[in-house]
Order: structure tokens, then sequence, then C-alpha cells
């Protein structure tokens, strides 16, 4: 993504309902770098398609086991989640119910989808309302990770949003 001009900020709660501009530049702000791995579908499920960038985070978003993939598809344009933007990832084998998710199918392909455990197995859910979720057996399944922060390039800056993960979450900036 290169050094950027400013850095916007937003966090997804109702009493941050839009974009706020900060003065800073992306070095002030304290960005630092993970790695871009590839891409993931929001749609229809794709194979993993592993590549290698950086892309530049706030530190609170960074654990130890974070990176990003870049979303392709409008399955999560509910959650604003958008084709192109980037995705933020803790890296983990469980979810809450409700959390999205990059989630595994049978080993083979890799999609973005909101997590939740039913009786029958696991569904995953697309916040798209034109999308029909995709139910599961618990063993075809398996969490790469969970989504903590969403990046958007819009012209010469970057939108940060948080995308707040239950108690996992330390916050947005």
């Amino acid at each position: 993504m290169g050094d950027l001009d400013r850095v916007y900020a937003k966090r997804q709660r109702p009493e941050y309902p839009q974009v706020r501009e900060s003065a800073l530049t992306a070095e002030e702000a304290g960005l630092v770098e993970i790695p871009l791995l590839g891409w993931v579908a929001a749609g229809q499920p794709i194979d993993l398609n592993e590549y290698r960038r950086r892309v530049r985070v706030p530190p609170n978003w960074v654990r130890s086991n974070t990176y990003a993939l870049e979303v392709r598809g409008h399955s999560m344009i509910d959650d604003d989640i958008q084709d192109g933007d980037i995705i933020v990832i803790e890296k983990c084998e469980w979810a809450n119910n409700g959390e999205s998710v990059v989630a595994m199918i049978n080993g083979e392909t890799v999609t973005l989808k909101r997590f939740y455990v039913e009786k029958a197995g696991i569904r995953l859910q697309p916040a798209n309302q034109t999308m029909a979720p995709i139910y599961l057996r618990n063993e075809e399944v398996r969490i790469l990770g969970i989504v903590t922060g969403v990046l958007r390039k819009r012209e010469e800056t970057l939108a940060v949003r948080y995308q707040g993960a239950g108690a996992r979450a330390s916050g947005g900036i």
C-alpha cells in the first residue's frame, strides 16, 4: 500500500457512525506492518491464493498471530466489508457465534463468513441478504482466524475500521 499522507479511523459502533479524519501520517500514528498472505472469497468459497506483501495497521490490532487477507466478493457487504478491502485476522481455531471468520471448508476452499454453531453442525452466514448460508458438519470446517479489523484504500488515504471480536478485542484507534 505504501506510505499514506493521512490516516482515517472508524469504529464499528453506533457512537462512531462516520469516518473521522486524523492529522497524523502513517508513521506518526505508529502503524506497524503485518503480512498480507493472499486473498479470501466473500462470496463463493475459493482456493487460498497465497502471495506475500505487507500492510500497516494500528499496533493494538497486532498480536503474535496476526495477518491480513484481501477480500474478493460481496457476501459481507452488510457488515461493511467490501470487495478489495484488506481484513486483519487473528489466527485462531475457534470463534464465538456471530464472529466473522476465515474458514476452510473440507481442507480445500477458504471463505469469509459469520460463524454459528447449530444443533446439526456449522452455519457459515453471509452478511448479504441476497446470499444463502452454507451448512456444514463440524468436521468439514476449520477456522483459520477471526476478523479483527478492516482496511480500505480510498484515493490517497486509508480507512481503518475496527471490527471488534468480543472479549478478544483490545479496542480501535
